[in-house]
């Protein structure tokens, strides 16, 4: 019997921004994503808070020193540098730890104790360092050489693994704890340093055994500027627990390849703050790439055994657990996104949890009285370590099922073996709902040399799969696969591999969910490959048996493919060619650009060509015949974005100044920027008399592009493009088929596209040109984007209308619109173009 309620009423919706700067009428009535008071982390704010530049901070002591003692055994000890104190910190009215005084605590107890070892993994945002704690008793360098060879022999030889007794009885279970992901959700951090300072000095003989079986891994504080700044973001403002697929963050770099090379049979998150103690498993969909009954039978039980624990402490505030599986409807909680650190984790054969402490200490609630917010930071502390504790005492009961149960996850990837059907009931609560399964394909190749829409994003999908852990092959020859021949240099995912699950999370296309849930907690569609740029093929069946080697790093793309003294040309079809193009602009080279959008490069920077070439593995062809173009300078833009976009755009290589209604009435100086891009936290109507003047003023000569419902309501305000902004409902998100026009945008875009809060324009006026369109009846490939009661703002409304459009206004403005989110949180690379074109494009002042 399913013990889910099925009437929960969810929170007033989060999505009236949308409906207050929509020109059409709204497509109202979506509901709140956020149950009982969590954040999807996409909320209104990404349209009302344009993005700032990263604050700085103060000069730091001398790096760490090189780690002491051997390398191989443990402890391994690291003096860790000291950074000054910082009064601001935001910990400290909390009680809690403030981030400068962790790295004295650790060099403290690794004085003290040889059960500890402390490694700097890797830098924040700002330049912080992330540490890396691991509990466990001494190993000697062959001990520790043996560990690393059963661990290799479970990923890599699983059906060998499952025989060995000896690994069995021997293998220390690693536990992976992850704390403070969310910079303004500290107590998972003391927490880990109050277990940290146990197992590393206590004499008890159930913590020593434990020690001596199993390796307990504490990242302390996985986002350190956000904890130091009391932001929920790190320092470039992405929300560290959404990035992990496409890992844009330095944090999140260091946290996959933490859970890669540590392979944790058990992690825990820890967040904060829900209304209760929140203690996963998810409820559905979940993904449909996991062998979810290896899941669920460890992942029930002991969210069962955590909430026990938690109950126990004896806290009034928390008494009140959700099981999401439990105890949530479809989409309150899901497990459908590998963005998320717990769902990633699983990918790595980890039982997951995230975990959410009741009582809330940021935002409005760090205003309270510093007594109250030290007493909910204590309970939430507690809350956190019980956690911990419960957890590491299930892997000490169930050692042996859980190294098992990994090895077995391993095992079906490694042979290809189909997902096992889970019956009704299989955990108290198991239904029908639960079920998501999918069939794997046979392999995925990428092709090379001509047959790839883009060299270089082919290299940076192969390597990105590479630092996923998962398996790429390079074919040797020439060969033929499914009916289709393939160039040498071709790439091949061999989806008869342990990490399977992760493999095809990454390359499949998705599912439209949009029947499975009412509603989803937060994006449903993702897709390197459709959303990245490169071509990739799927491959249901056929003989693998091709002469290949495996991929360290994917070969070079870059080169010149026109002798010297010729002029050069490139298309502008991905953000490194764009990348390449600013370089050349920053050196002071004159390009021009055709109606087509390909950039002339002079034959006298064939030299700066060949540089740019290399560094960005990009292509340059002989220029063609005919007229040159328009002389192209390098652009400067004002954005008022969301962090994401702040970041893709200079990623891009673009120059670019932050702005805002706030900086405008301030008198920022628009006379020399070139294209002004509006997608947050600028509003036309909230403009002073000068801060307007001086918006009018660069219509007359400026270029204009727009993003969402902030950018249509900027562009209506000021008088732009002729056109009406349709909203779509709100919490709406995926990937989209989308037709494409022969303007300066849409022309050689890809059929697929991103959308969050989608808009589409109709009403167009004269000389508003469509670059894109919703494809023509479902436009949704994969995600979730339902309907609102009244029948509005669902997708098939959406069937063929404009979704990107550009024109000039009477003042001689070329402006872009998108109702799509081509940069959304540094994720759909392939997109990156559409806004690069729109930016030459609207720079550029003479008609082209």
């Amino acid at each position: 019997m399913h013990l889910r309620p099925v009437g929960r009423v969810l929170a007033a919706s989060a999505l009236s921004l949308l409906t207050v700067i929509t020109l059409a009428p709204a497509a109202t009535g979506a509901p709140s994503r956020s149950p009982k008071g969590e954040e999807p982390g996409n909320g209104p704010e990404r349209n009302e808070v344009a993005a700032v530049d990263p604050p700085r901070i103060s000069a730091l002591s001398a790096l760490a020193e090189n780690k002491l003692g051997s390398r191989e055994g443990y402890p391994r000890t690291t003096q860790l540098r000291v950074y000054p104190e910082d009064p601001a910190d935001k910990a400290i009215k909390l009680g809690l730890t403030p981030y400068h005084a962790i790295a004295p605590k650790l060099n403290e107890l690794q004085g003290r104790s040889n059960r500890i070892s402390v490694e700097v993994v890797g830098q924040s945002g700002l330049g912080r360092d992330l540490y890396l704690v691991t509990l466990t008793a001494p190993e000697r360098p062959s001990e520790t050489r043996q560990q690393e060879r059963w661990r290799d022999k479970i990923e890599n030889d699983p059906a060998a693994a499952a025989r060995d007794r000896q690994l069995a009885r021997e293998y220390k279970t690693p536990v992976w704890i992850n704390n403070n992901i969310h910079g303004d959700e500290w107590e998972g951090t003391d927490a880990a340093l109050r277990q940290i300072e146990y197992l590393a000095t206590t004499r008890d003989r159930k913590a020593l055994d434990l020690l001596s079986r199993n390796r307990v891994y504490f990242n302390v504080t996985a986002n350190p500027d956000g904890r130091n700044l009391g932001t929920r973001a790190n320092a470039n403002g992405f929300d560290l627990n959404r990035d992990f697929v496409t890992s844009s963050q330095p944090e999140g770099i260091a946290m996959r390849d933490i859970v890669k090379t540590v392979q944790p049979v058990m992690m825990l998150d820890e967040h904060g703050y829900v209304s209760g103690t929140l203690i996963e498993p998810t409820g559905p969909p979940h993904g449909q790439n996991y062998d979810f009954d290896l899941y669920i039978k460890h992942g029930y039980a002991n969210g069962l055994n955590i909430e026990k624990a938690v109950k126990a402490l004896g806290h009034p505030e928390a008494q009140d657990t959700q099981i999401p599986f439990r105890d949530y409807p479809s989409g309150e909680w899901d497990g459908w996104a590998p963005i998320y650190t717990a769902q990633y984790s699983m990918f790595h054969g980890a039982i997951s949890y995230t975990i959410e402490i009741p009582m809330r200490v940021n935002r409005g609630d760090y205003n309270l009285p510093e007594t109250e917010l030290r007493r909910r930071s204590a309970i939430n502390t507690d809350v956190s370590e019980a956690s911990m504790k419960a957890s590491l005492e299930y892997v000490q009961d169930n050692r042996s099922a859980l190294i098992a149960n990994q090895i077995e996850i391993f095992r079906r990837g490694a042979a290809g073996e189909a997902q096992r059907y889970i019956p009704d009931g299989f955990v108290p609560g198991f239904g029908p709902e639960d079920r998501f399964t999918t069939k794997f394909p046979r392999a995925y190749v990428i092709p090379a040399g001509s047959t790839q829409r883009s060299g270089a994003a082919a290299a940076r999908l192969v390597d990105l799969l590479v630092a996923h852990d998962v398996r790429v092959r390079q074919a040797d020859r020439p060969f033929s696969l499914a009916g289709r021949t393939y160039p040498a240099g071709s790439y091949i995912v061999d989806m008869h591999q342990p990490k399977r699950a992760l493999a095809n999370v990454m390359l499949e296309q998705g599912r439209d969910v949009s029947a499975s849930a009412e509603v989803m907690y937060d994006i449903s569609g993702w897709s390197h490959r459709l959303l990245w740029g490169a071509s990739v093929d799927i491959i249901q069946g056929g003989d693998l048996r091709v002469a290949s080697k495996p991929v360290v790093a994917a070969s070079p793309t870059g080169g010149v493919d026109a002798g010297p003294g010729q002029d050069l040309a490139i298309t502008v079809r991905d953000g490194k060619d764009a990348a390449a193009v600013n370089d050349l602009l920053g050196r002071g080279i004159e390009l021009k650009r055709r109606a087509n959008g390909s950039v002339i490069v002079p034959a006298s920077a064939r030299v700066a060509a060949l540089q740019v070439a290399d560094r960005y593995g990009v292509r340059f062809s002989l220029a063609p015949a005919g007229d040159a173009g328009a002389v192209l300078r390098r652009p400067t833009i004002a954005a008022a974005v969301g962090p994401d976009e702040l970041f893709a755009l200079r990623d891009m290589g673009f120059e670019v100044r932050p702005v805002s209604t706030e900086a405008l009435n301030n008198g920022f100086d628009l006379s020399r920027v070139d294209v002004l891009v509006v997608s947050s936290g600028l509003r036309y109507d909230l403009l002073n008399a000068s801060g307007k003047a001086a918006v009018d003023a660069f219509a007359a000569r400026g270029g204009v592009v727009t993003r969402g419902a902030t950018g249509s309501k900027f562009n209506a305000d000021a008088k732009l493009l002729d056109v009406t902004a349709v909203a779509g409902r709100g919490d709406a998100n995926g990937i989209v088929n989308v037709t494409n026009g022969t303007g300066p945008i849409g022309a050689g875009a890809l059929p697929q596209s991103f959308v969050y809060a989608p808009q589409w324009f109709t009403n167009l006026g004269a000389g508003v040109t469509v670059e894109q369109r919703y494809a023509a009846g479902h436009p949704l490939a994969a995600g979730h984007w339902r309907a609102n009661e009244d029948g509005t703002g669902g997708p098939e409304a959406a069937s063929g209308q404009p979704v990107v459009v550009s024109g000039a206004d009477e003042r001689g403005a070329k402006v872009v619109m998108f109702g799509t989110e081509p940069l959304f949180r540094a994720h759909p690379k392939g997109l990156y173009a559409q806004v690069a074109n729109a930016v030459y494009w609207s720079a550029t002042r003479n008609p082209v």
